[in-house]
């Protein structure tokens, strides 16, 4: 019986935290502005990029992946920095924004693979 319980108890806490959308939000640099809080900012790259994440923060450009191309964002970041990581790649970092700059966390920089944001090619008859 006691078993039971726990599983039920397993089971609403699964669902709620799949409806409630526990996670860190995600969002574009057309959405940013206002924001407040930690979200996961993704993004292409726009150069130049400047500085050595390693010894000072890194600071380059990030525009909407699609549309709203005018729509863009500083971002500050210090840490490691991928080896896919150029100008025109689609990235995700995660902070805050700060006095209109995302201030990235540490170690928080992924490159994402372009073709994940591509338009659906339609099927070939």
């Amino acid at each position: 019986m006691l078993a039971l319980s726990v599983a039920a108890a397993l089971a609403v806490f699964v669902v709620y935290t799949a409806v409630a959308g526990a996670g860190t939000p995600q969002l574009s640099p057309s959405q940013l502005a206002g924001h407040r809080g930690d979200v996961e900012l993704v993004g292409a790259v726009v150069g130049p990029v400047r500085g050595d994440a390693h010894t000072h923060p890194m600071r380059f450009l990030l525009r909407d992946v699609q549309g709203h191309e005018r729509a863009r964002v500083a971002v500050s970041y210090t840490g490691s920095v991928p080896d896919l990581f150029r100008v025109g790649r689609h990235v995700v970092v995660e902070g805050t924004l700060r006095g209109g700059v995302f201030v990235a966390k540490p170690g928080s920089l992924v490159t994402k693979c372009p073709s994940k944001y591509a338009p659906a090619k339609p099927p070939t008859t």
